[in-house]
């Protein structure tokens, strides 16, 4: 890569954070930092570490992480740690660096086009969630008000300092050119990746998650229910089928919505339902494993908005999925394309249970290979790859860019 400027990394979570954005995030800067001075700003206590060759330097911003059920405390800590990223941006940021970051949270991205902007460094944003859209989406909005239009407003401009918008699904092309300051040559579509190997698991009744339920057939859940998503659908269609005694649901996951699943069960206390606390990292692949099909729940007018990263690690090993989501979304587009799960309508807990029992009883070994084969496409080293050629591409756009403003001293701290 040019050796004209730093990639600068800027995102609330990072490792030792558990999340998925934080293992991406760090999976980028550490696979950039093989060929570029990379300086990782973390809100993340604990991710500091001293700089080692090859690795990122990483510098803590003082971030306040009130529960997901506080809005207003959350709503208040998010806009502190925005103001404080911005004013870091603008002592840390020079004229010909690059700098990279995803919109947790939602006000992060207008500050962090605004300081680029102000330093003269190159910026792209991996757009994980489209704001207000994912608002109105969870129904913490209305389309229409003064919050959501204002979003919009101010979308058009930040679109507009961007030099490019990373999307990991096709579908939220269409959406982001509704914006006037956002170009067709700005996007880059990098899907996220698998993180297990790939290979098709058998469906083993020794598994440790598996061995104790009687169930021929088991129906798998998990990862972040958050406002985005209805575990309630999944639940009501288990509350449809709790005389099937072929059909078992093994429901894991956090967030408000396993909170919900907690309190569901422990009043209706259906029998065909088993409840398991978060699964670590190390335990991800017997768990996932165990089922014979997953289903990702979300609420309506999902397509564009956002894309479940738990998908590619279910390819990967083989495994069939059942899609709450409208068919235009990005995951229901691969499902279909490639008859590797179903499509089910939102809101439709009917339904849902009709496709349990119609997966239940389907027989196609070809699916599992179909599933693990297509997870090709969701690879690490592409990826990373699609990555470090964005940001070289932007280092030299820098380089060609900043000699005269380099010259007249155009950079350094305010």
């Amino acid at each position: 890569m040019q050796k004209s400027g730093k990639v600068v990394v800027v995102s609330q979570h990072y490792p030792p954070d558990p999340s998925t954005t934080a293992a991406i995030m760090a999976a980028i800067s550490d696979r950039v930092a093989q060929e570029a001075e990379v300086l990782v700003l973390s809100g993340t206590a604990g991710s500091a570490i001293s700089a080692q060759a090859g690795k990122p330097e990483v510098v803590e911003v003082k971030n306040w992480m009130p529960g997901k059920g506080a809005l207003g405390k959350r709503a208040v800590a998010e806009l502190l740690f925005t103001v404080r990223m911005f004013f870091v941006l603008l002592a840390r940021l020079r004229r010909g660096d690059v700098t990279l970051t995803v919109p947790a949270p939602f006000m992060l991205p207008y500050a962090f086009a605004a300081a680029a902007k102000l330093k003269g460094a190159r910026s792209a944003l991996i757009m994980h969630d489209l704001y207000p859209d994912v608002l109105v989406m969870a129904g913490l909005l209305r389309p229409q008000s003064i919050v959501a239009k204002a979003m919009r407003a101010l979308n058009a401009p930040m679109f507009r300092a961007l030099d490019a918008v990373v999307i990991i699904g096709r579908d939220t092309e269409k959406l982001l050119l509704r914006y006037g300051g956002m170009t067709s040559d700005k996007i880059r579509f990098i899907p996220n990746w698998a993180t297990l190997a790939r290979g098709v698991r058998a469906v083993d009744p020794g598994n440790p998650y598996r061995r104790s339920l009687s169930a021929r057939f088991v129906v798998g859940l998990s990862g972040n229910l958050g406002f985005t998503h209805d575990p309630v659908i999944v639940f009501e269609a288990a509350r449809l089928l709790r005389d099937d005694k072929d059909i078992h649901f093994l429901l894991s996951g956090w967030g408000i919505g396993f909170d919900q699943l907690k309190a569901m069960q422990a009043e209706a206390k259906l029998p065909n339902v088993t409840l398991v606390d978060r699964v670590e990292e190390e335990q991800l692949e017997a768990f996932l494993s165990a089922a014979d099909v997953w289903i990702i729940p979300y609420r309506r007018n999902v397509a564009g908005v956002s894309v479940p990263s738990r998908f590619y690690n279910l390819l990967a090993i083989g495994r069939p999925v059942i899609l709450v989501s409208e068919a235009d979304a990005e995951a229901a587009l691969t499902v279909i394309e490639h008859d590797v799960g179903w499509v089910v309508e939102p809101g439709n807990a009917g339904e849902l249970a009709k496709t349990v029992s119609r997966a239940a009883r389907a027989d196609d070994p070809q699916r599992a290979e179909r599933a693990a084969e297509i997870s090709r496409r969701f690879d690490f080293e592409i990826a990373m790859a699609n990555y470090c050629g964005l940001i070289r591409e932007l280092l030299q756009k820098t380089s060609r860019g900043t000699g005269a403003g380099a010259r007249s001293g155009a950079s350094g701290t305010p």
